[in-house]
């Protein structure tokens, strides 16, 4: 799973369906997500892309979506804000988030 700057960010959360973790390295339920959002990168390869952001080296991208507590996971349509999860989230919640915008 890739990690992007603010200009890959950019132009990949206008491609289809777009998870974005924004995480930090020091966060403890960022670090229990991870493996979960890695076997989804797997699961939906070709119908949906997932990215993390590193608030740390990221601050402006994390400010400009209104990120305050880490994990955040926003999920984009084609550019645009679809939904919004803070915390840990369990897999089978996370693939019902981007199953209902396939």
């Amino acid at each position: 799973m890739k990690i992007v700057n603010k200009n890959e960010f950019e132009s990949i959360k206008n491609n289809g369906v777009v998870l974005v973790d924004f995480f930090a390295d020091w966060c403890g339920p960022c670090k229990m997500i991870a493996p979960v959002l890695e076997e989804l990168a797997k699961e939906y390869e070709g119908k949906a892309t997932i990215v993390k952001v590193n608030v740390d080296q990221e601050g402006g991208l994390a400010q400009e979506y209104g990120v305050m507590s880490i994990p955040n996971l926003i999920l984009f349509k084609n550019g645009k804000v679809v939904k919004q999860a803070v915390g840990f989230q369990p897999k089978p919640a996370l693939k019902a988030m981007i199953d209902e915008q396939l």
